[in-house]
């Protein structure tokens, strides 16, 4: 797959979604309910984030010449190793890629207060950065 075109595309994916979580933070911010329909979307929107974001780490990983590890938390953490994130950045992904997992495999157990709190405080932007940043490749040593 063409890079360029790859990140065009989660460009495009962290602005849609993006858009559509900033519209439940404003319904959240005036103090509105949001509808079980809302809810829905607003947790498929911040899955389709993190997804998007574990897909990219994938990419980041095999273009730069590192074996590509089957789960996301190890994804992260090569890219860790790599010292292409942080300790704190580490840890937020961890949460993002648990709070993913929660909404695919616990459905019945995501708290929608904490995913309410994480959208009005636009605690998911970290995600959008991540994907909107451009792709440069670190070749392995």
């Amino acid at each position: 797959m063409r890079l360029d075109l790859y990140h065009a595309e989660c460009c495009r994916i962290a602005d849609e979604q993006s858009a559509l979580l900033q519209d439940a933070q404003q319904k959240l911010i005036n103090k509105q309910s949001l509808s079980k329909l809302e809810q829905n979307g607003a947790l498929h929107g911040l899955q389709i984030l993190i997804e998007n974001a574990i897909g990219k780490t994938k990419h980041l990983l095999k273009a730069s010449g590192e074996s590509v590890p089957v789960s996301a938390y190890d994804s992260f953490a090569s890219l860790h190793a790599k010292k292409q994130i942080t300790d704190t950045q580490l840890q937020q992904w961890n949460a993002a890629v648990g709070l993913r997992n929660r909404i695919v495999h616990e459905y019945m157990n995501v708290d929608m207060t904490v995913v309410f709190a994480l959208i009005e405080q636009q605690d998911y932007q970290f995600i959008v950065d991540f994907l909107r940043q451009p792709i440069s490749i670190q070749q392995s040593s």
